[in-house]
């Protein structure tokens, strides 16, 4: 049956189409390099698709000798070009991404083993794809259905039931839902759909049955059964392929495995696990971890899948067994079309990738506790995606110091729209000019194996030249050139949302209705113009010192010198009230998550990003004058002479 719808090469030995090896493919995906050439060659003929299966059609040279393929090349698909280039590993290289159906693609990703915290290093692989998704959807229009796949048997879970005394169910359940958690804390969008392998147990077995029947697997007396890997032959290995010697190292002694090689789909019922019945031995037993993801993504999207994704440590076996499974189970010559893998998450310290089994983890609540969503999404965009990224102070300072410099600039250009900040005279054509060439380069970075690194540092020079024309600058009647500012403002603000970096200032306020966050915004706005007009006048001295509300108040006049010296502190004594009125406002605003930004004679407001009890005491004691500093380095200067 295999043959009537896949490529077999016959008459070529193996040794010629052997030429990946694991050595080194590890580092070049990893380290973001390409091949340079594609070490395999692609299928011979014409490719075409018939329902769900790549079916591919060998020509006959006109010598009429048979057309030989390397069994593990990849087969470009047929179909929509996307205009992206991705690095697809089952390759080693940057492909077109072109999917079957133009605005349509399936993704299946391998999901958390749930028995214990999420740490930093899922946080990494998922806010990854995560942004990668975001650009598919929302800048190239792509729809696409998300499943991903949750493993809640296992060995670990099993030990940890035992460890806590309670039901391997329970602790899966604890754990699934403090993922689902970290990852909405973390604002990773939720899949298209959730699948848990203990929902699935039927599947999973008629899934393994069809193997059998195929030939591809063989069950043992005891109940397991496992993959024959030596029966399906040089089809094995289009990820990582690594021949008998390459695996000495790692033969177990099994009586019951024909190959040590093969590896299992179904494990025998042992003592004291948790069992469900099956067809084969003594009709118990629980699933192999390979099979449990290739069964739920082929009851959701069938013999066909366009991209699969998980860390580059699940490339082998975990990956490679599930192709093999799918293209024995499915006949097809290519079940998944790309494959993407992130790099792993390294401590500084640490050699090795962060690992629950390792113990140098750290978990995604105790980092949210120092740093923000924002910051650590950032921190994921300083890297190609499959780079691997190592995580320590500086780079978590530097990615602060860039969420800073894009936050202070959309405060910034706020405040400018509004006519609460004053500058100098605006370069428009300049500005223009960079904007355009911005969105170029923006696009040409995703589009480009969605390289954030690129993109990220696009958006900065941008922000860099645009905060250089908004130096805040007290001129008398200023041109103003707000169109363009906002033009780079929404710019950004879009792109940013586009990548899941939330600016707070965006953020929809909890009230019921439009209408009603107008208002709050015109409330706010009013606020602070009063504080303002009131800290403007207190700051004011001699004839000038007039306030706006009210009447006018008659100052007498005087004479330099001591004269001068008593009116000021008379002044001091009058205005320090409304000093530290103003203060108080700016504390009490502070504590209910608005931020006033006082610049010169002007002040704007802005939501905070933390609004955390830490986030609100770090805003208080920034270095940000208060109105009484201001009013008080005022009169030192007066008594200094500094006027």
């Amino acid at each position: 049956m295999y043959m009537r719808c896949c490529i077999r090469a016959r008459g070529v030995g193996g040794g010629g189409r052997r030429q990946i090896l694991q050595q080194g493919l590890l580092k070049v995906i990893s380290d973001g390099h390409d091949c340079g050439h594609d070490l395999l060659k692609v299928a011979a003929g014409n490719v075409r698709h018939c329902g769900h299966h790549a079916v591919s059609e060998l020509k006959e040279n006109s010598t009429s000798q048979e057309t030989v393929q390397d069994p593990r090349a990849w087969i470009q698909p047929t179909g929509h070009d996307t205009g992206i280039m991705v690095y697809n590993s089952l390759c080693r290289r940057k492909v077109p991404l072109i999917l079957p159906n133009k605005s349509f693609a399936s993704w299946y990703q391998c999901g958390p083993t749930v028995y214990d915290h999420a740490h930093l290093g899922h946080a990494c692989c998922y806010v990854k794809f995560d942004i990668i998704r975001r650009i598919m959807e929302d800048f190239f229009n792509i729809d696409l259905v998300m499943v991903m796949g949750i493993t809640d048997i296992d060995d670990k879970i099993i030990s940890k039931a035992r460890e806590l005394n309670m039901e391997f169910t329970h602790v899966a359940q604890t754990f699934a839902n403090e993922f689902k958690r970290d990852m909405g804390r973390l604002r990773v969008q939720p899949p298209t759909v959730y699948t848990r392998v203990t929902n699935y147990m039927p599947q999973i077995i008629s899934f393994v049955q069809k193997i059998v029947d195929r030939g591809y697997a063989y069950p043992t007396e005891n109940g397991s059964v496992y993959f024959d890997v030596k029966k399906y032959g040089d089809r094995y290995g289009k990820l990582v392929y690594q021949s008998d010697a390459d695996l000495a190292q790692f033969r177990e002694v099994d009586k019951e495995k024909r190959g040590f090689r093969d590896f299992a789909l179904w494990k025998a019922v042992k003592p004291g696990e948790p069992w469900w019945t099956s067809p084969w031995g003594k009709g118990r037993g629980r699933p192999g971890w390979h099979i449990e993801c290739s069964t739920m993504a082929s009851a959701i999207f069938g013999d066909q899948l366009d991209i699969h994704t998980g860390g580059i440590d699940l490339m082998f076996p975990h990956h490679e067994n599930e192709i093999a499974q799918c293209e024995a189970h499915h006949c097809v010559p290519q079940w998944a079309n790309y494959f993407l893998h992130a790099g792993h998450l390294h401590k500084t310290s640490d050699k090795d990738k962060m690992s629950k089994s390792l113990k140098n983890t750290i978990t995604i609540r105790e980092f949210l506790e120092k740093y923000t969503a924002n910051q650590f999404r950032i921190f994921c965009m300083m890297t190609r995606y499959r780079s691997v990224v190592e995580y320590c102070d500086t780079m978590m300072n530097e990615a602060v110091s860039v969420q800073h410099t894009l936050t202070s600039f959309l405060n910034n250009a706020d405040a400018y729209i509004r006519g609460q900040l004053e500058c100098q005279a605006i370069d428009e054509a300049l500005l223009m000019e960079k904007l355009s060439e911005t969105k170029d380069k923006f696009r040409r970075a995703i589009s480009d194996d969605f390289d954030t690194r690129a993109a990220l540092e696009a958006i900065l020079q941008l922000v860099r030249v645009t905060n250089k024309q908004l130096r805040s600058v007290e001129v008398d009647n200023p041109v103003r050139s707000p169109g363009v500012i906002a033009a780079i403002q929404a710019y950004v603000d879009r792109v940013l949302q586009l990548l899941g970096v939330e600016y707070p200032g965006r953020k929809k306020m909890s009230v019921s209705t439009v209408d009603s966050k107008a208002q709050m915004n015109d409330v706010l706005d009013s606020l602070v113009k009063f504080r303002s007009t009131v800290r403007h006048y207190a700051l004011l001295k001699g004839p000038d010192a007039q306030p706006k509300y009210g009447q006018p108040q008659t100052t007498a006049s005087t004479t330099a010198g001591e004269g001068e010296v008593g009116h000021v502190k008379l002044q001091r004594k009058e205005r320090e009230p409304l000093m530290k009125a103003c203060d108080e406002i700016r504390t009490e605003l502070v504590w209910a998550g608005i931020q006033i930004q006082d610049r010169g004679r002007k002040s704007s407001w802005q939501v905070l990003e933390d609004q955390s009890i830490e986030g609100k005491q770090h805003s208080l004691s920034d270095p940000v004058s208060t109105a009484a500093e201001n009013f008080n380095f005022f009169l030192n200067c007066l008594f200094c002479g500094n006027r």
